[in-house]
């Protein structure tokens, strides 16, 4: 992909009149630089601007919703990432841990089959027990989970690990075995199992 920086905005993408409206001395584009860590410390701070009641009750709701869903980014892992940052940069893992987000802060109560490959790909460790923290809570609301996954601290966590191999390309695609961690780490062709038994 190409980028090229406008030579109107300069890459701020707002005109000169929107940038001028500030909310507690930071505007949208210094807004939409911040991380999601870093937004849900700046929201959760009083505006030191008086305001009349009705305006201050009006601000309280907003920036209680925007909080919400900031800390629904942050559950699943992307404290890290930039409010602003464009979607086409996103990785895969991450894309798939947004689309958590999104839904989690939906608030449906519909029961569904979720889906994950390697939603942990590029994850701090501290991360990944966030991200095991929303799958139980799918779980806990009667969701399934199904996580295609190499990462010991997720397979470790699962009720029940189907382990694919022994190699991967055409030297696998064998069922190995099937069942709770425990049981995989005994099996004897199983670099899962192996892996796994170390970290159990």
């Amino acid at each position: 992909d190409v980028y090229v920086t406008c030579d109107q905005c300069h890459g701020k993408r707002f005109r000169k009149d929107v940038l001028e409206v500030c909310y507690k001395d930071k505007n949208i584009h210094e807004v939409l630089e911040m991380t999601v860590s870093e937004a849900i410390v700046f929201f959760s701070t009083r505006n030191k601007h008086s305001m009349t009641s009705e305006m201050n009750s009006s601000l309280s709701r907003a920036t209680s919703h925007i909080q919400k869903g900031l800390k629904y980014l942050s559950d699943t892992g992307l404290g890290y990432l930039r409010l602003g940052q464009p979607a086409t940069t996103l990785s895969g893992g991450e894309a798939q841990r947004l689309k958590l987000a999104t839904y989690m802060a939906k608030g449906r109560h519909e029961k569904i089959l979720f889906i994950f490959d390697e939603p942990t790909t590029g994850l701090h460790f501290d991360d990944i027990r966030k991200l095991l923290d929303c799958f139980q809570k799918l779980i806990n609301n009667g969701h399934s989970v199904i996580v295609i996954e190499h990462n010991l601290e997720i397979l470790k966590c699962a009720d029940h690990i189907i382990d694919l191999g022994p190699e991967g390309g055409k030297g696998g695609g064998y069922v190995l075995g099937s069942g709770t961690p425990e049981k995989i780490s005994k099996l004897n062709k199983s670099y899962t199992g192996k892996y796994l038994k170390e970290y159990l």
